[in-house]
């Protein structure tokens, strides 16, 4: 564990430049004691690094020193080769580049290692995108690319979930991708909002550099954002009664949405919660499941997919 720990350190060092003794020791989970004994461990084995105390001082590695691969362990290797599709990379006009990138870091592996990289990308594949996910045209996201990079306002017009077009200017600070579905983060009259890209109608850059809050941390707005998000979702909560063969078509249209309670004395059915965004989609779900369901609470559930099963069957005798 110290050699990985000591490796890790001279990587940090080599990619963050003069840090402190704290830093270091937050970011390797360890005592600050421990990361002294460490300096001087490295030092002693010939690494050219510093340690000076004081204001402006702290721990750096000497600037033409520089750590390379050989020190990648099996598992760390794995996970760099990953195969995976370009996707949001792509997107944003950077697949190609990561693609040379992973040749240059594939070049450099020492040679017991590159077996090891094409194993791994011939045996796991990492697929961003929803099943029947179509891409979205996303017309507008290169000049929104250009805005978060250059700190630059843009104009635009953009559609809301209830329809209505607004038009404002923003200023575009972050761009996030999840299952292939492009966020735009902006800062508009003092707040950061979350846009989805694909529903903008048109975007303007305006060559107007707007100034940044230095405090504003990109992984923890997003998942406070997706907490909030998960949240505020409207949800219909309701208990059926299901043959346990069944637990393979609620893995397909309604993962994580559904608690196991319990499977009854026989073991053959499970007591099931499920929180869905509605009555009408519990109502499609059960209909779904046919003679299978059978309704526990509440009674709503049961009055609404008992309407429109006598509707269905009225509209089929006529037909």
């Amino acid at each position: 564990m110290r050699a990985d720990r000591l490796l890790s350190m001279m990587l940090l060092l080599q990619a963050q430049g003069r840090t402190t003794t704290l830093e270091l020791a937050e970011s390797l989970e360890v005592s600050r004691r421990t990361i002294l004994r460490d300096i001087e461990a490295l030092s002693i084995a010939g690494v050219p690094i510093h340690a000076e105390a004081g204001h402006g001082g702290g721990v750096y590695l000497d600037e033409h020193y520089r750590v390379s691969l050989t020190g990648l362990k099996e598992a760390e290797v794995r996970a760099l080769f990953v195969s995976t599709r370009p996707g949001p990379l792509r997107d944003v006009g950077l697949g190609q580049a990561a693609e040379v990138t992973l040749l240059k870091l594939f070049a450099a592996l020492p040679s017991l290692h590159r077996h090891e990289a094409e194993r791994m990308q011939q045996r796991i594949h990492l697929d961003p995108a929803w099943w029947w996910h179509k891409g979205e045209t996303l017309p507008h996201l290169e000049t929104l690319r250009a805005a978060v990079f250059e700190d630059c306002r843009v104009r635009a017009s953009y559609e809301r979930g209830d329809g209505e077009v607004m038009e404002r200017v923003l200023e575009p600070y972050s761009l996030v991708a999840k299952a292939s579905v492009w966020y735009l983060i902006a800062r508009r009259d003092g707040e950061h909002r979350t846009y989805r890209v694909s529903r903008f109608g048109m975007v303007e850059a305006l060559h107007e550099r707007f100034e940044r809050d230095p405090a504003f941390d990109l992984a923890s707005y997003w998942q406070t954002h997706t907490n909030e998000f998960v949240a505020n979702l409207p949800q219909f909560s309701f208990t059926l009664r299901l043959p346990a063969d069944k637990l393979q078509f609620l893995k397909l249209y309604a993962a994580g949405r559904y608690t196991l309670r319990d499977t009854g004395s026989e073991g053959t059915h499970w007591v099931i919660d499920f929180r869905l965004s509605s009555l009408e989609e519990a109502r499609m779900l059960v209909l779904g499941l046919g003679a299978d369901a059978e309704i526990i609470e509440p009674e709503s559930l049961r009055d609404a997919v008992l309407l429109q099963a006598q509707q269905i069957v009225r509209h089929l005798s006529l037909a």
